[in-house]
This record gives structure tokens, C-alpha cells and sequence, in this order.
């Protein structure tokens, strides 16, 4: 997600609210249990949602490679912590 969001950086998610298209969200990877992702939402139809990456410059996973991902258990990313303060 960089350069949006560095590696090392910190994030607090939360569950409540809509999924929108532009949020940045985590979830589980569908098919790595346990391998959390961040990424942004590019289309929503309430259950499910099309997630991409902000950098287009290198090859990452995202909808592209594993299909629509479901939004329960998903995280709405609110506030990110600076790498300073980590």
C-alpha cells in the first residue's frame, strides 16, 4: 500500500459502518488463514468487495489474483501511527 501506508507503520481498524469504495481496509487473506492484508476498496455491492493496492508500479495480490473478498471481519482503517512513534 505504500505510499499510502510504509512498512512498519501503525494502523487502528474498526468494524462498525458501511464498506466504501476508497476506504482503506484489512482483512484475512481468502486463502492464507492468518495473513492480514491492507487495501483499498475499489467496488462494494454490501457483502462482498473488489480490494486493490495503491501501488500499481510492482506485482501484488489483490481482487485481481484472488477474487472478491467478503466484508465480515474486515477492519475500516481510521487513523494510522506515524513510524516515529512505533
Amino acid at each position: 500500500m505504500e505510499p499510502t501506508i510504509v512498512d512498519g507503520q501503525g494502523l487502528i481498524g474498526v468494524t462498525f459502518g458501511r464498506v466504501r469504495v476508497g476506504q482503506i481496509r484489512t482483512f484475512e487473506h481468502p486463502d492464507r488463514p492468518g495473513f492480514w492484508m491492507v487495501k483499498r476498496v475499489s467496488a462494494t455491492d454490501g457483502g462482498s468487495m473488489i480490494v486493490e493496492s495503491d501501488n500499481r508500479d510492482i506485482r501484488t495480490e489483490d481482487s485481481h489474483s484472488f477474487g472478491p473478498v467478503d466484508t465480515t471481519g474486515s477492519y475500516r482503517i481510521v487513523l494510522r501511527i506515524p513510524r516515529r512513534w512505533m
